[in-house]
């Protein structure tokens, strides 16, 4: 029952990490294709996006594969969440 309480805020800051990215995804799709330089726009994101990511992750494992998996998890449940989200609102429109 511990590890839960540990496994917990490193499953929220993967939800938070997964929105950053996923959402920031979103975001560029939609500035990217009305810019008149899109790649850039593209380019510049996913290295942003990546960096975030990639640095979260280090932070948040700590050097423990139980922290990461759940991190990754948090990320991929965030995943569906922009993916539901993000549906929904380009239905709207």
């Amino acid at each position: 029952m511990t590890d839960l309480w540990i496994l917990a805020p490193a499953l929220g800051a993967g939800c938070l990490l997964g929105a950053i990215f996923y959402g920031g995804l979103w975001w560029t799709v939609q500035k990217g294709i009305s810019s008149a330089h899109p790649a850039l726009w593209f380019f510049a994101s996913f290295w942003l996006r990546l960096g975030i990511a990639l640095a979260g992750f280090y932070v948040v494992a700590n050097g423990d594969w139980k922290r990461m998996l759940a991190c990754l998890a948090g990320f991929i449940i965030a995943r569906f969440a922009v993916a539901l989200l993000t549906r929904e609102r380009v239905h709207a429109h």
